[in-house]
C-alpha cells in the first residue's frame, strides 16, 4: 500500500493477529491517516486501532517523523473488540464464514435413502395449501414434483439444503408470492434468473446465506416485489437496476462486501427498512433523503463517517437509527437539520416500547436503536 507524491516515502510493515502488512507512507503523514490506510487492509476503523512502537502508543495527531517512526520499522497493530467494519477483522488465513447448519462431512454421507420422498399425497396436500415446504430436507435439487403445481404454488421454502440449481421451470409457479432460497451454498450461476424474475407476483425473495457474488439486472424486473434478503454472501455491490423496485418495503443486504450503494437506491420509495450493516461502506448516497417512509435504518459495522446531509430534515418517519461501531460521532448527528425532532422520534418509540419499566438515560445510544 503506498502513498503517491511523497519524497519522504518510508516502508513500515505493521504487525497485525499473526499477518505483517508492508505499507509505503510519507514520514509527514499523521498517524490518524496510517490508520485509514489500514482501515481497508484490516478492517478495523481507525478508532478502533491502537498502534504501538517500540512500547509507545503512536498518538493520531502526531507524524511518524515526530513519532520518530523510521525506515524500515515494525509497528503493531492492537484492534479494539467490536469496533470494526464488515465481518469482523482480516485476520491469518481467514476462511469464508460457514453457513450454519449441520456439518457438511457429515451430510456428505448421507444416503439416498434418507432424503426427502415424495408421494403423491404430499404433492395433492401442497395443490391445495399452495404451500411447499421442504426447508432442512437434505435436498440436493429440487423434486420433479414441484413443478407438477404450477400456478396453485403461493410459497416455496426450499431453504437450509444443498441445492445448486434453481432451474428456468421455476417460472412455471407463475402466482408464487414468496419463495425461500437461503442457506443452499449457491454460486452466481447456480439460479436461472430469468425463470426468477418472470414471477410476476412475488412478493417475498430470500438468498440469504450463500456464496452470491453479484445479483443480476434481471432483478430490477420483480415489480411486485415487498422484501428483497440477500444477506450474508459476497456481494461487492447492488445492480442499478434495485432502483426500479419501487414498491419494496424491506431491504437487507448486511453481512456483505458493498462499498458502495447506487443513487438509485432513492426510487425505492416504498422502503421502510433498510439493513446494510456489517458491510465496507464509507458513505451512503444523498437520495436517502428522498426515502420518505424510512422507519429503521441499520448502518452497525461499517467504516461510515456521517450521513446524508437531508435524512434527518426529509424522511419523517425514521425512528430507529443503528450506528453501533461506526466513525460517526453524536457531534456529526448533533449537526444535521432535523436532528431534534428524529431524537423526539427515538425517545417516543422507546418510551412506547419500555411501558412501565423505569427508565434510564434518554441519550441517544448509537448501539441501542435497534428493532
Amino acid at each position: 500500500m503506498e502513498v503517491e507524491g511523497q519524497d519522504t516515502a518510508i516502508n513500515i510493515t505493521v504487525k497485525f493477529s499473526g499477518r505483517s502488512i508492508p505499507i509505503s507512507v510519507s514520514l509527514d503523514s499523521k498517524i490518524k491517516d496510517l490508520k485509514s490506510l489500514l482501515q481497508p487492509l484490516t478492517n478495523v476503523l481507525p478508532r478502533g486501532q491502537k498502534l504501538i512502537f517500540k512500547g509507545k502508543l503512536l498518538v493520531d495527531g502526531m507524524t511518524l517523523r515526530e513519532s520518530e517512526v523510521t525506515n524500515g520499522a515494525k509497528v503493531m497493530l492492537m484492534a479494539s473488540q467490536g469496533l470494526h467494519q464488515g465481518e469482523g477483522p482480516i485476520l491469518k488465513d481467514a476462511k469464508t464464514r460457514p453457513i450454519s447448519r449441520a456439518n457438511t462431512s457429515i451430510n456428505k454421507t448421507v444416503n439416498e435413502k434418507f432424503e426427502v420422498l415424495i408421494d403423491k399425497n404430499r404433492v395433492e396436500r401442497w395443490k391445495v395449501t399452495g404451500v411447499i415446504g421442504l426447508a432442512d430436507s437434505n435436498l440436493k435439487a429440487i423434486p420433479e414434483e414441484v413443478w407438477a403445481c404450477g400456478p396453485s404454488t403461493r410459497a416455496l421454502d426450499i431453504s437450509n439444503n444443498f441445492i445448486l440449481d434453481v432451474p428456468a421451470q421455476i417460472g412455471c409457479l407463475s402466482s408464487m408470492q414468496k419463495c425461500l432460497l437461503n442457506g443452499n451454498g449457491m454460486l452466481d450461476d447456480c439460479i436461472n434468473w430469468k425463470g426468477l424474475t418472470s414471477l410476476k407476483h412475488l412478493k417475498v425473495l430470500s438468498v440469504s446465506h450463500n456464496n452470491l457474488s453479484t445479483l443480476p439486472s434481471e432483478l430490477g424486473a420483480l415489480c411486485s416485489l415487498r422484501q428483497l434478503d440477500v444477506s450474508n454472501n459476497k456481494l461487492s455491490s447492488l445492480p442499478v437496476e434495485i432502483g426500479l423496485l419501487t414498491q419494496l418495503e424491506v431491504l437487507k443486504v448486511n453481512n456483505n462486501r458493498i462499498s458502495n450503494i447506487p443513487m438509485c437506491i432513492g426510487d425505492c420509495i416504498s422502503l421502510a427498512e433498510v439493513d446494510l450493516s456489517s458491510n465496507l461502506l464509507t458513505e451512503l448516497p444523498v437520495t436517502f433523503g428522498d426515502l420518505l417512509n424510512l422507519k429503521a435504518l441499520h448502518l452497525s459495522n461499517n467504516g461510515l463517517k456521517s450521513l446524508p446531509s437531508t435524512i434527518f430534515k426529509m424522511c419523517l418517519q425514521l425512528s430507529t437509527l443503528d450506528l453501533h461501531n461506526t466513525e460517526i460521532t453524536m457531534d456529526v448527528l448533533r449537526q444535521l437539520e432535523g436532528w431534534q425532532d428524529f431524537d423526539d422520534r427515538r425517545r417516543s418509540k422507546h418510551q412506547k416500547q419500555l411501558d412501565f419499566r423505569v427508565v434510564g438515560s434518554a441519550e441517544f445510544d448509537e448501539g441501542a436503536d435497534k428493532l
